[in-house]
């Protein structure tokens, strides 16, 4: 399929990418790592050839991690963050029918980030904004703070108001939560346990806290066909009805006040990236819609030419699985088109 869109793709600036590289050993294998490093450091270039060569028309590009998240001084994270988007703009601006980019934001002052945001949205054209999880802070980085306290309601209602989504990416386990959940387990680092489960934590929280009750427009986008939280839908939304909530309200406490399968519905989107298996998007499609589902690769973690080609080898099987050749063209790119508002770009009605 030519015209595919592809969102969750990082870039590093060239002058940080080795201090990366150590991030990036937890969860690239040896052989592996000089590709990546290369890939990383040049959204154009090789990394253009690369997406002509397998049918991607149109890529957003975003910082890796852990990217702003992980500096836990303010004034510093800020700085970076506005460094980061000039630089990206800078990259792709003579490319904007091939690229664009998600905003990179400090998330210390959600006024702040909003600001940022809109800045990044009115004047360099991005299609968002993408959080690496949540942002370390305090004087020892050991503080961590999530979205979804209403503290951050001026944030999301910042987007809403600018009409873009967010993309909540996992990062990797550092400082005392590494030390004490994966210095013994290093190898459960990344996509085998810990990215779904922190990112999923996040999202839930977002939920029940009641981050979408009070912001019933926000769009949030997950990855991973969604970091393992459809597998789990009927039991937690069980639970979430059953228990959770009846104990909330006795206790005056905020609680999500609708379904679990609602948001994922009206407020979630969910890509394939880094998750080629078309029996498991079957499972998603079935349960959540294929308006909801959204291709991606995540590169350079992962070759575009393993994502891309699956989804393009095993079309058959997928558009069975999607319901129909319009859902097979809807999760490649039309979706992606309705959601970031995407004009005419390369391929883009091929």
């Amino acid at each position: 399929m030519r015209g595919k869109v592809s969102f969750e793709e990082a870039y590093e600036i060239p002058d940080l990418a080795n201090s990366s590289r150590e991030q990036a050993a937890l969860y690239i294998a040896p052989k592996d790592l000089d590709r990546y490093l290369s890939e990383i450091k040049s959204p154009t270039g090789g990394r253009l050839d690369i997406s002509n060569k397998n049918g991607i028309g149109y890529t957003i590009y975003s910082l890796t991690v852990p990217g702003v998240q992980g500096i836990p001084e303010k004034a510093k994270a800020e700085k970076h963050a506005t460094d980061a988007n000039n630089w990206i703009h800078n990259g792709i601006k003579d490319h904007r029918d091939r690229m664009g980019a998600f905003a990179a934001l400090s998330m210390h002052d959600p006024a702040q980030a909003g600001q940022e945001l809109e800045r990044c949205v009115k004047q360099l054209g991005f299609h968002g904004a993408l959080l690496n999880n949540w942002q370390r802070a305090g004087p020892d980085g050991e503080t961590y703070i999530l979205y979804d306290d209403p503290s951050f309601d001026v944030f999301w209602q910042k987007c809403i108001e600018l009409d873009v989504p967010v993309y909540l990416h996992p990062s990797a386990a550092s400082g005392k939560v590494y030390d004490t959940f994966y210095k013994d387990r290093r190898y459960l680092i990344g996509p085998p346990i810990s990215f779904a489960q922190d990112v999923a934590l996040h999202t839930m929280g977002l939920i029940t806290n009641g981050v979408f009750d009070r912001n019933p427009k926000l769009k949030l986008i997950l990855g991973h066909l969604g970091e393992r939280i459809p597998y789990d839908l009927w039991r937690t939304n069980h639970w979430l009805e059953d228990v959770e909530r009846p104990l909330a309200d006795s206790r005056g406490d905020t609680m999500s006040r609708k379904p679990l399968l609602h948001y994922f519905k009206n407020n979630i989107y969910i890509t394939t990236s880094g998750h080629f298996s078309t029996e498991t998007v079957k499972y998603v499609c079935d349960y959540i819609g294929a308006d909801r589902i959204l291709f991606s690769v995540d590169s350079p973690y992962e070759k575009v030419e393993a994502g891309a080609g699956w989804y393009d080898k095993d079309q058959e099987n997928l558009t069975k699985a999607l319901g129909g050749p319009q859902q097979y063209l809807d999760v490649g790119r039309e979706n992606a088109k309705k959601l970031f508002k995407l004009g005419k770009y390369h391929d883009s009605d091929a």
